[in-house]
């Protein structure tokens, strides 16, 4: 697994990003709800609040409003943290070249149309489709359209090293796309995936803020001249995570 601790790519405002922020704690709260009760009830509470494809597109109502309450479910401990530690790390320099209100607007436009694209793959899933993974993969590929050349800090296995985003982010999107193929049969909802990535590599360009540059290579005192060259799940009839 790899997981990113950190960015060495210093803020060029001076801008708290108080959405990040919200958007993880109100992750973890809902989470602490899910794990404060039995099995059953944190069953019940992916079922009315996560997206099942097949009352989406079938004669049963569904409540569109759960294209946006299932990125608030989480499966299980590591499910919240490998989505929040992204979200930790990269949201806040995308919040910065989008603006607060836009920030927010974006991440649940791509968690919205990620859970959709996952809809589109599979129409007569009966599971609910759970977990922030789409809306994170938009964020993560704006990232990379922002800063593809600053430093993070990544956690390979037990060992850390220092490598360029579009590395960690390249890894992370060709790990999506190879599995594909295997999606149908995956704990993983890639398409989900997928969806919230095509939706940020569209959205990012058209919401950021005026004099935002895209694929700016950040060089910092201390590095080089010249540029440096990541789970929503699905269970079957359970709960698929993002």
């Amino acid at each position: 697994m790899v997981f990113p601790l950190y960015d060495d790519n210093p803020l060029k405002l001076p801008v708290k990003p108080i959405v990040t922020w919200l958007l993880i704690l109100a992750n973890l709260l809902v989470f602490l709800v899910e794990i404060g009760g039995s099995d059953a009830e944190a069953q019940a509470i992916a079922n009315a609040f996560g997206v099942t494809p097949a009352a989406l597109v079938g004669s049963t109502p569904a409540p569109v409003l759960t294209l946006l309450t299932y990125m608030f479910i989480h499966a299980d401990i590591m499910h919240i943290f490998g989505n929040m530690i992204f979200l930790f790390v990269f949201g806040d320099d995308v919040e910065e070249a989008l603006g607060r209100g836009r920030f927010l607007l974006f991440y649940l436009l791509c968690g919205g149309i990620g859970a959709l694209a996952f809809v589109a793959s599979d129409l007569r899933f009966g599971g609910p489709l759970i977990g922030a993974s789409g809306a994170i993969s938009g964020v993560v590929i704006a990232y990379a359209m922002l800063r593809p050349c600053a430093k993070v800090t990544v956690l390979i296995s037990i060992i850390p090293l220092r490598i360029s985003a579009f590395w960690v982010i390249g890894a992370f999107v060709l790990t999506q796309i190879w599995n594909l193929e295997a999606a149908g049969k995956s704990d993983v909802a890639y398409w989900c995936h997928l969806g919230g990535m095509v939706a940020g590599a569209v959205l990012f360009p058209l919401m950021r803020l005026p004099g935002v540059q895209l694929f700016e290579c950040v060089r910092m005192p201390h590095y080089p001249e010249g540029p440096d060259p990541v789970g929503t799940a699905r269970l079957p009839d359970r709960k698929p995570h993002a």
